[in-house]
């Protein structure tokens, strides 16, 4: 699947479109719901889509909250939640909205979130804790950086867990739930800053090195958030975030601001990765 200029939520983007959406869209009404407006192979659903309409329409917008990679709406007793590759858009113009979505919310201000998945994305619509979903779950309970419990010893048993198989740096930050929110995007910059390559093994890593992996991921993810976003993503109103990435499609084959080689990218573990072949041991 490839795809189309897409983009896929992270850490970073669920927090700041959570935080948009507590201040755009407080005390509207739902007035129109519409489901898979235009059909989707890898759009996904939790809750029973044929009922979203009866379960929404009436609801009043009372907040907004980010599980690591995932946002959640909520309305009254009711939560909308978006994942992945589905990306919620504000509208605020009637004539501006899309034709093509798999979600879409209107307000009776005529305004609107509207969800078009890039690639394969989650959508769900359910009460107030009855969701069984183990993605969704899990993501709500897990810590992440932006938490105080997310000490270096955490960091280190999460890394314990993994001891006795072969892990990789990409592998140990972006894979298998061990740390949610944190994908392809953001382990590129947290593992520059720690001068490690994705594809290192996290075994030779010595005492000194994965403490600074952990200093850089908490700064790192951290910093992307409160900058609004990574420049690669776009947020509620379509506007790229503030974060400047330093490694992304956006410094490919530019100059490393450390030593000043070309940047590089490579495939691995069913994605692109971006690295200084000089900065960044493997």
């Amino acid at each position: 699947m490839k795809r189309k200029g897409g983009y896929m939520l992270e850490l970073s983007e669920s927090y700041t479109i959570a935080k948009q959406m507590k201040e755009v869209l407080k005390d509207k009404i739902v007035s129109e719901v519409i489901v898979l407006q235009s059909p989707h192979r890898f759009a996904w659903f939790w809750g029973e889509q044929d009922l979203f309409e009866e379960q929404l329409e009436g609801k009043q917008v009372t907040g907004a909250n980010y599980y690591s990679g995932i946002i959640e709406l909520e309305l009254e007793d009711m939560r909308v939640v978006f994942a992945d590759g589905a990306y919620p858009r504000y509208y605020d113009d009637p004539k501006k909205f899309p034709k093509k979505s798999q979600l879409f919310i209107r307000f009776d201000d005529d305004t609107a979130v509207v969800a078009s998945v890039q690639m394969y994305g989650f959508m769900g619509v359910f009460e107030e804790g009855t969701c069984e979903n183990e993605h969704y779950l899990s993501s709500k309970e897990k810590i992440t950086p932006l938490m105080e419990a997310f000490t270096y010893e955490y960091f280190k048993q999460v890394y314990e867990q993994s001891k006795g198989k072969k892990v990789s740096a990409k592998a140990f930050l972006g894979t298998q739930q061990r740390f949610p929110g944190i994908g392809n995007g953001t382990l590129q910059d947290i593992l520059y800053q720690a001068g490690l390559h994705p594809r290192c093994n996290m075994a030779s890593l010595t005492e000194e090195e994965f403490y600074k992996l952990y200093t850089c991921t908490c700064e790192v993810v951290r910093q992307m958030c409160e900058e609004g976003g990574r420049d690669t993503e776009k947020d509620l109103l379509g506007n790229p975030g503030n974060y400047q990435t330093w490694l992304s499609k956006k410094t490919l084959w530019t100059p490393c601001t450390k030593c000043g080689y070309e940047l590089r990218k490579a495939s691995y573990l069913g994605g692109t990765i971006y690295f200084c072949e000089h900065c960044q041991r493997e």
